[in-house]
């Protein structure tokens, strides 16, 4: 197995969908890819990718916005992993969270999914649930307002204003999850606990 790691900006494909909640794991993976400059490119994984490093000498990663719909993201994540030979403790997978609020990032390794049907078909895909995950906080649904329907809205005008700073700090999560490990990144992003 190789040193190099995956980071999979979960999303569904097209412009109809890249502004949505649901889209934020791309969005971030977009500010990656500026960061390490470079343009992503088809892979016959069904995913966008670009290859690089994090910094001058830095780990290797590749980045991976899938071109399947959300709920089938396993099959272009599972074919990467073996397309570049990656063990699953280095697939980091980026994605939107309605269990947190908006403007948080939270990281953790397995655990459940939440509902969340493409870290279920990631699960499945790679028959484990211990992969890293930086879960990007969009809020609840308002009211009585249908999970779905929620997430495949865009956000809203004062969350577009803040938006920049949200994926700004969940690429800046990714980049000490990958470099630091996964406690120095909790104990970056994750809000201290009142005593």
């Amino acid at each position: 197995m190789t040193d190099t790691w995956l980071i999979v900006g979960l999303g569904n494909p097209g412009p109809e969908y890249s502004h949505n909640r649901h889209n934020v794991g791309q969005m971030v993976l977009d500010e990656l890819a500026s960061r390490v400059g470079g343009s992503f490119k088809s892979h016959k994984s069904r995913a966008q990718v670009l290859e690089g490093r994090l910094g001058i000498g830095g780990p290797r990663i590749v980045l991976a916005k899938p071109q399947s719909y959300m709920n089938v993201s396993g099959g272009p994540v599972s074919a990467l992993t073996q397309f570049y030979g990656i063990d699953t403790a280095h697939v980091v997978a980026v994605h939107d969270e309605i269990d947190i609020p908006f403007d948080t990032v939270k990281l953790k390794v397995g655990g459940g999914e939440g509902g969340h049907n493409g870290l279920r078909d990631i699960s499945k895909a790679l028959a484990t649930k211990d992969y890293l995950r930086v879960r990007v906080g969009v809020g609840r649904p308002p009211g009585r307002m249908d999970t779905a329907d929620f997430v495949l809205r865009d956000f809203s005008a004062p969350e577009k204003k803040e938006l920049p700073f949200l994926i700004d700090s969940a690429a800046d999560a990714v980049e000490v999850l990958v470099t630091d490990g996964l406690l120095a990144a909790q104990q970056k992003f994750h809000p201290a606990k009142a005593p």
